[in-house]
C-alpha cells in the first residue's frame, strides 16, 4: 500500500470546526478587501482630473494652431481639458468637500449600522451593501463616460456610497469575533486587517491601470468586483457556528435511518427500541441524549430547552459605558484622521512633490500600504505578547511623529530614502488604527461586564470606527484647505492629531502599566469612570 501523501495528511488533520473557520476567515478578508478597492480610486483620479484642465488645454491649443483641420483626438481632448467642475483653482477644496461628502455620510451611516446590524441577519444585510456600494460606485465612473460635469451629481454618489459601505465593518468584525476566540485575537486580526492594505494596493493598481487613458474605468472595474463579492457574500457568509447546528440536524434526519427493532414486552406489549451506535452522522445533541456502547432504550419523545433566553441587543448609551470604548473612539478619530488624510492625498502629494505622473504616483503609494499591513500585523503580536493593548498603540503614535515630520520633506530625498520612509510611515500610521478597529473592538464588545451578552460586538464595533470616521472626514477636507498654503501645514495637522491621540490613551495606558497581570486587555481591569 503506498503512502499517503504528506499535502493529503495535512489536510485531514484538520476537523469540520476548522475548515469552516478558515472559510470564515478568508471570506471576510476577501469582502472587505473589495470594499476598500473601490474607496482607493478616487485618490488616483485626482491628480488627474487637474491635469487634464490644465497642462493638455496648453498641448491642445499648439496642436490647433498646427493645423486648420482639428482630428478626432484633438477633439477629444478638448473635451477632457474643459472637464469641470475641477478646471479652477480651488480644486484642492472641491475634492477635498467630495472626499468629506463620502467620509461624512460614513460617518454618520456607522453608528446606525451597528444597531441596525445587530438586528437584522448579517449576511443579507452585508450583501445588500456590497450590491447596492458596487452600483454607486460604477455610478461615478459613468460621470466620465456620459461627460456628467455637475459637482452635485458627484457629492450625491459620494453621500449614497458613504451610507452603504457602512454595512461592512460592523458585519465582518461581528462574523469574525463569533469564530475566533481571545486567544490570539491581536495575531490573528492584525493578519486578517491587512485587508485594508491589499484593498488599497489593489484599487491603486487597478485604478492606475485606466486612470490616463480612461479615468471611468478606473471606478467601473472595482465598483463590478464589490459586485461580484456581494453575491459570493450570499452564497458562503456564515455568521455564526451556531447557524450550522441546523444543518447538521437536517443531514442527520436524511441520512441513513437508524436501525431499529421490535422487542416483545411484559404482557405481550410490542414495544420499539432504539438501537444507537458510536456514529458520527449523529448530531451533538443526539450525542449528549443517547448512551453509547450499543444500549437499547425506549424511544421517547425529547423536547430540547434552552437553559436562558436568547439575549437583547445592547442599547447604544449601554455600549458607551463598556469601559474603555470612549477613550479608543476619541483616540482613533484622530489617529484615523491621518491614516484617512494619507489615504485620499498621498498619490497627489507624491506627484506634486517628487514631479511624478499619476501613474507612477499611485504606484509608489502602495507602499504605504505595505507598510500598514507590516504595522498592523506587529502591533497584534505585540500586544497579544504583552497583553498590553493600549500601550502599544501609545508607543507606536509616540515614534509616528517624528516620522511624519520627515516624510514632510519627501522632496529632498531620492527615491531610496523615500522608499523607506514610505514603508515605516505606513507601519507606524496604520499599526494603531488597524490593532483598535480590530482586536480591541472585539474585545470590548465581549467584555466581562457584558456577562456573556454576545450582540454586543456590532454596535461596540460601530461605535468606535464610527467615531474614528468623523476624523476620517475632517483629515481629507482639512488637507484640502490647508494645502492651498502648502505641504507643510498639513503635516503639521497630522502631527498635532497623532499627538493627541496620545493623549487620549494615557489613561488607560497607565492602569495598564500599572497592574501587575499580563494578559489581553479584554481581561483586564477597566473600571468604569
Amino acid at each position: 500500500m503506498a503512502p499517503v501523501p504528506p499535502g493529503v495528511r495535512l489536510l485531514v488533520s484538520f476537523d469540520r470546526d476548522q475548515w469552516y473557520r478558515a472559510l470564515t476567515f478568508i471570506l471576510t478578508f476577501l469582502l472587505y478587501t473589495s470594499f476598500h478597492l473601490s474607496r482607493k480610486p478616487i485618490s488616483i483620479v485626482k491628480s488627474e482630473l487637474h491635469k487634464n484642465c490644465s497642462a493638455v488645454s496648453e498641448a491642445a491649443i499648439i496642436a490647433s494652431s498646427s493645423s486648420q483641420q482639428p482630428s478626432l483626438s484633438s477633439l477629444h481632448t478638448d473635451v477632457d481639458c474643459s472637464w469641470k467642475p475641477f478646471d479652477k483653482s480651488n480644486y484642492k477644496q472641491l475634492l477635498g468637500a467630495m472626499d468629506y461628502s463620502f467620509l461624512c455620510a460614513y460617518a454618520i451611516g456607522m453608528y446606525l449600522s451597528g444597531i441596525i446590524g445587530e438586528r437584522l441577519p448579517i449576511r443579507l444585510y452585508l450583501t445588500v451593501g456590497m450590491l447596492a456600494s458596487g452600483v454607486f460606485t460604477c455610478l461615478f465612473g459613468l460621470g466620465y463616460i456620459y461627460n456628467i460635469h455637475n459637482l452635485s451629481f458627484y457629492i450625491f454618489v459620494q453621500v449614497a456610497n458613504g451610507l452603504v459601505q457602512t454595512t461592512g465593518w460592523p458585519s465582518v468584525v461581528t462574523c469574525i469575533g463569533n469564530w475566533f476566540g481571545k486567544g490570539r485575537r491581536g495575531l490573528i486580526m492584525g493578519l486578517w486587517n491587512s485587508h485594508t492594505s491589499v484593498g488599497n494596493i489593489l484599487g491603486s493598481l487597478i485604478a492606475g491601470y485606466w486612470v490616463s487613458s480612461n479615468w471611468g474605468m478606473s471606478f467601473i472595474v472595482p465598483g463590478l468586483i464589490i459586485i461580484i463579492m456581494g453575491v459570493v457574500c450570499f452564497l458562503f457568509l456564515i455568521e455564526h457556528p451556531n447557524d450550522l447546528k441546523t444543518v447538521y440536524t437536517q443531514n442527520s434526519s436524511l441520512g441513513k435511518t437508524v436501525p431499529t427493532k421490535s422487542w416483545n414486552g411484559v404482557n405481550g406489549h410490542t414495544e420499539v427500541y432504539l438501537q444507537y451506535k458510536d456514529n458520527k452522522n449523529q448530531s451533538y445533541d443526539t450525542e449528549l441524549l443517547l448512551p453509547r456502547d450499543s444500549e437499547r432504550i425506549p424511544m421517547q419523545p425529547v423536547v430540547v430547552v434552552k437553559s436562558e433566553s436568547e439575549p437583547s441587543a445592547i442599547s447604544f448609551m449601554g455600549a458607551l459605558r463598556i469601559p474603555g470604548v470612549v477613550e479608543f473612539s476619541l483616540c482613533l478619530l484622530f489617529a484615523k484622521l491621518v491614516s484617512y488624510t494619507f489615504l485620499f492625498w498621498l498619490p497627489l502629494y507624491i506627484t506634486k512633490a517628487a514631479h511624478l505622473d499619476a501613474k507612477k504616483a499611485g504606484d509608489l503609494s502602495t507602499l504605504f500600504d505595505v507598510g500598514g499591513i507590516v504595522g498592523g500585523i506587529l502591533a497584534g503580536v505585540i500586544s497579544d505578547k504583552l497583553g498590553k493593548r493600549a500601550t502599544t498603540c501609545a508607543v507606536m503614535l509616540l515614534l509616528a511623529a517624528p516620522t511624519l515630520y520627515g516624510f514632510s520633506m519627501i522632496s529632498e530625498f531620492g527615491l531610496g530614502p523615500t522608499i523607506g520612509m514610505l514603508l515605516v510611515c505606513g507601519g507606524l500610521v496604520n499599526g494603531p488604527y488597524a490593532l483598535i478597529t480590530t482586536a480591541v473592538s472585539a474585545d470590548l464588545g465581549t467584555h466581562k461586564s457584558l456577562k456573556g451578552n454576545a450582540r454586543a460586538l456590532s454596535t461596540v464595533t460601530a461605535i468606535i470606527d464610527g467615531t474614528g470616521s468623523v476624523g476620517a472626514a475632517l483629515g481629507p477636507l482639512l488637507a484640502g484647505l490647508l494645502s492651498a498654503g502648502g505641504w507643510d501645514q498639513v503635516f503639521y495637522m497630522l502631527m498635532t492629531a497623532d499627538f493627541l491621540a496620545l493623549l487620549l490613551l494615557l489613561r488607560l495606558v497607565t492602569k495598564e502599566l500599572a497592574s501587575s497581570k499580563s494578559h489581553p486587555i479584554s481581561t483586564v481591569e477597566l473600571k468604569e469612570h
